[in-house]
């Protein structure tokens, strides 16, 4: 090995968070653990929740438990649907609102085109029959006319 890069190999002391303490060797001359082969469950053979200090705990505390989570989830998820819907609702309602009174104007356009076409058709049948009111006097005027004629010839 080469000299002066290597740390130094001391004998060290281990201590457990249990009190069993155990000398070894490394590089550090004092090691904290927090779980040793004296209260291990796999070598005391005794069942007993790990938990050091409450993690566990601790972390649903702080991020909350799974089933909390999908619950929050799903509510939230229901919650976005309904107003999904019910923005679509709106939209459908404004929609046929909207084709109702393009309906209702275009019904009053043919309307008004009606109304102006029937003054149009009875001041064309009125024209014609004062034309034909004008013709009959005319001819009965003609008539008049010709028996007139037909009396000074006569006479």
């Amino acid at each position: 090995m080469k000299q002066g890069i290597h740390p130094d190999y001391v004998e060290c002391t281990v201590t457990c968070s249990c009190g069993n303490t155990f000398k070894t060797r490394s590089t550090k001359p004092e090691i904290r653990i927090e779980i040793c082969s004296a209260c291990h469950p796999f070598y005391t053979g005794q069942q007993k929740f790990v938990d050091t200090g409450g993690r566990v705990q601790r972390f649903a505390d702080k991020f909350g438990s799974a089933d909390k989570l999908v619950a929050d989830r799903q509510a939230a998820a229901k919650a976005k649907r309904a107003a999904e819907v019910a923005a679509a609702e709106e939209k459908r309602k404004a929609e046929r609102e909207a084709k109702a009174a393009e309906k209702a104007k275009r019904a009053e356009e043919w309307a008004k085109k009606a109304a102006a076409q029937a003054e149009k058709d009875a001041a064309e049948a009125a024209k014609a029959e004062a034309a034909a009111e004008a013709e009959a006097v005319a001819d009965a005027a003609a008539e008049v006319a010709a028996e007139e004629v037909a009396e000074e010839a006569a006479e």
